[in-house]
């Protein structure tokens, strides 16, 4: 299916068409830097296998008490893959963390866990990113809440940055004008990969919230202009963007190493409580058995 700037239009509103105008963040608040690594599991290497040697990469960053967290989530769509998002407020303090994770135990336990999750894995690459206030929309920073990500992946041309920009601003202004709850962050790629390159950010608590924004579909249409909007959308998308594709991911707890606030707010979520052991179907007393390790994750 062709992606037209309608259907980007449809799809950012689907990022956040459940939450309140009245939880957006400031922009001002986002952090500028944005380090995203991905792995791409061997077939049938992923689940339990790959949260148990995720574990040890949290186990080591919570004895350390290191400073940058990280949300580590799993692919619905496409390849299977695990993603590992860290945010920083500036290069400076993403230097500072690596200056405390070469130092110590935390290197070596860092070391140990990389060489197990490397026996799950076929690739390993990590992309840096830095945050385009200009192109985002209304950005949420209560990510502690998303539990699911779209994620909208774009590669400008080479000299048509003009109409990149100008199809964004009329995206952006069509759900203005419609008073939907579209909301995105958008991350211009840094290092890592071909210059040009374009993601757009979206969380939400829950799945629905992609059912809702068929709902708005209409008026959204409307406020881009009808089909002479939706016409010159066309003509900038076509003149503006090569290639681009979309993705959907479940953030894992098990995978993610967050802090305690971040815990204590939802901690159905972040550290849910571990089933109980079945009783064992004999006369003798079962022993009790220990409960798992919380497995939060990695990079």
């Amino acid at each position: 299916m062709k992606f037209t700037p309608v259907l980007l239009g449809l799809s950012l509103a689907a990022v956040g068409a459940s939450l309140a105008p009245a939880q957006d963040a400031a922009s001002t608040s986002v952090p500028r830097v944005l380090q995203i690594t991905r792995e791409y599991s061997k077939p049938y290497k992923g689940g339990a296998a790959h949260d148990k040697t995720e574990s040890a990469f949290i186990t080591a960053m919570n004895r350390a008490k290191f400073p940058a967290y990280y949300v580590g989530m799993n692919s619905m769509s496409g390849k299977a893959r695990s993603l590992y998002m860290t945010r920083y407020t500036s290069f400076a303090e993403w230097e500072k963390d690596n200056d405390i994770e070469a130092k110590g135990a935390l290197a070596a336990d860092v070391e140990r866990a990389s060489l197990a999750d490397g026996e799950l894995l076929e690739e390993v690459d990590s992309g840096v990113y830095t945050y385009e206030e200009e192109l985002s929309f209304h950005p949420h920073n209560d990510i502690q809440t998303h539990h699911f990500y779209q994620i909208f992946a774009f590669h400008v041309r080479p000299g048509h940055e003009r109409e990149w920009h100008e199809l964004v601003k009329m995206v952006k202004d069509a759900h203005e004008k419609a008073g939907d709850s579209a909301h995105w962050g958008m991350y211009s790629l840094m290092f890592g990969g071909e210059a040009g390159t374009y993601v757009a950010l979206t969380g939400d608590p829950t799945m629905s919230s992609i059912d809702d924004a068929f709902t708005g579909r209409k008026k959204y249409l409307e406020a881009l202009g009808g089909e002479e909007g939706m016409a010159k959308a066309d003509a900038l998308f076509g003149a503006a963007v090569d290639t681009s594709h979309s993705e959907l991911f479940a953030v894992n707890p098990k995978q993610s190493y967050v802090s305690a606030d971040w815990i204590k707010q939802d901690a159905t979520f972040w550290k849910p409580k571990t089933e109980a052991a079945p009783k064992a179907a004999t006369a003798a007393v079962a022993k009790p058995v220990p409960a798992a390790a919380a497995k939060p994750a990695s990079r």
